[in-house]
């Protein structure tokens, strides 16, 4: 008799653990009726770019009617943005919060997440997908040309460092114009810009866009002066003996051909050494070399023999 008891518990076992077994496959192989989220992960209602709305796109297995709302962190509803709202299978559905609360107002600055209730299916899928809520714009810190004073020539660039209050990418701006949004966002790092500049003297500012779309307001940019030259000359300032020959350096940017005057007397050349004498008159003297409308100066001091 014992040994029949024994052989029933052990049957009745066995059929147990098949039948757990069995419901367990059975669960893992039944799908659950939200077949897929995509959530924002960045939102500023006051960008009013890309970025200024956070969208919810989800797809259902079955027909539903489907309620999202909007939590911060604590788990306390900020916004509903679909109240039961019939979402067909298979179908992306997306669904659009502005940032705003309940009552209107733009909600403070924080991480939300979507909650999506399902009606027919009686679950509320709590998403653990973030959106950052973020209204303020990044501070620059310090901007600056790596070298203010630069030849015009083709395929120069203006190389920029920056440092930001953030990570962001750095927005430059020639004469209020924008001509640069850096791709990485870093807090601090450098930019380049080549661009076509006649030569003269031009103001830079730098701004810094967050991920998030919001941009530091063009009062606070940081500014800097660059100017660009056509034609250099070296050394800018010089003392020679009056009567007696000197030498500059002269280098253009595009012109093939430049002019010089000195006390009265003045040529054209091509050539990047200009030989000249010195005024047999002691005291100080401008040689002016120009090219492309623009000048560059050599101060000559002529002492005595």
């Amino acid at each position: 008799m014992q040994r029949v008891l024994t052989t029933v518990t052990l049957l009745g076992l066995l059929v147990a653990t098949a039948a757990a077994f069995v419901i367990t496959e059975h669960l893992k192989l039944t799908k659950l009726p939200l077949a897929g989220a995509k959530v924002s992960k960045v939102l500023s209602p006051a960008c009013h770019c890309a970025t200024g709305k956070a969208t919810v796109q989800i797809r259902l297995r079955h027909r539903d009617r489907v309620t999202v709302t909007i939590v911060n962190s604590r788990g306390v509803k900020v916004a509903t943005i679909a109240s039961n709202e019939v979402v067909q299978p298979k179908l992306a559905r997306v669904f659009t919060w502005y940032g705003r609360t309940a009552g209107g107002g733009i909600a403070p600055d924080g991480v939300y997440n979507p909650w999506v209730a399902l009606a027919n299916a009686r679950h509320t899928y709590r998403l653990p997908n973030k959106i950052v809520l973020d209204t303020k714009a990044p501070k620059v810190i310090s901007a600056s040309a790596e070298k203010p004073i630069f030849f015009a020539r083709p395929g120069r660039s203006i190389v920029i460092r920056y440092s930001f209050s953030e990570p962001a990418h750095a927005v430059v701006y020639v004469g209020g114009r924008r001509v640069v949004v850096g791709r990485a966002t870093r807090q601090q790092d450098r930019v380049k810009w080549t661009g076509a500049l006649p030569a003269g003297a031009y103001t830079i500012s730098v701004g810094a866009r967050d991920v998030a779309g919001n941009e530091t307001p063009a009062a606070e940019r940081k500014r800097f002066r660059v100017v660009i030259h056509d034609i250099g000359v070296a050394p800018q300032r010089l003392v020679v003996r009056a009567g007696k020959q000197f030498t500059v350096a002269v280098r253009t940017a595009t012109a093939q051909r430049y002019t010089w005057r000195l006390v009265g007397r003045h040529g054209s050349h091509g050539v990047k050494l200009l030989h000249l004498r010195a005024p047999t008159t002691p005291g100080v003297y401008h040689l002016v070399v120009a090219a492309q409308g623009d000048t560059a100066t050599v101060t000559v001091r002529v002492r005595a023999k």
